[in-house]
């Protein structure tokens, strides 16, 4: 499958597969993030990999999901990420303008999650001061985000969208979700209005 056949198939995912990820496959997550580009290649990110089953059930709580549908967006029992990865702004390098680096870092894991087969879900409404707690994080850091790991449990679908942008989930607990056509976000050579 090509690069733009794997943007193109990939969803966010919330149900997930009681199944291990590899130590290699988590340390390759990483390094895809790592080697993503950088503001004046300052490289102000760090992440934390969590994929002990004790401190992976202490951070699901500090976690909100699916918010236009809560709480039925949230993972069943059973059925939450085997690992995460969490987003680190090292303040002392780069103390604001880190966005974009979170972005690209982002989009490099999460690629290259789904091409080892492996869901993910950013998450960004997240209790951070709980998180520094846990996870022993210190003042001069930010936690930025979140990434929630594991094998798709669920095969979410796009619909075109037509009034809302709030996802929905079927009778059979599938999400849908509304994404602006191409014709609608596309604009050749000069802006023109719609």
């Amino acid at each position: 499958m090509s690069v733009y056949e794997k943007i193109i198939s990939r969803r966010t995912i919330r149900q997930f597969k009681p199944r291990p990820i590899s130590k290699e496959i988590l340390e390759k997550l990483v390094n895809a993030g790592r080697l993503a580009p950088s503001g004046a290649n300052l490289q102000p990110l760090e992440f934390i990999v969590i994929d002990d089953a004790a401190i992976t059930q202490q951070i699901f709580p500090c976690l909100k999901w699916a918010a236009y549908i809560a709480p039925e967006g949230n993972p069943c029992s059973g059925q939450e990420p085997i690992a995460y990865v969490i987003f680190l702004i090292n303040k002392e390098i780069r103390p604001q303008g880190y966005e974009w680096d979170v972005g690209a870092a982002m989009e490099n894991m999460i690629l290259t999650a789904w091409e080892e087969g492996i869901g993910s879900c950013w998450l960004l409404s997240i209790d951070r001061a709980r998180l520094r707690q846990i996870l022993s994080v210190p003042d001069n850091y930010r936690i930025d985000s979140v990434l929630a790991l594991g094998y798709p449990a669920e095969e979410p679908v796009v619909e075109e969208l037509v009034d809302s942008v709030k996802y929905w989930k079927d009778e059979q607990g599938r999400f849908h979700v509304p994404k602006r056509a191409l014709k609608d976000v596309i604009h050749r050579n000069v802006f023109r209005a719609k």
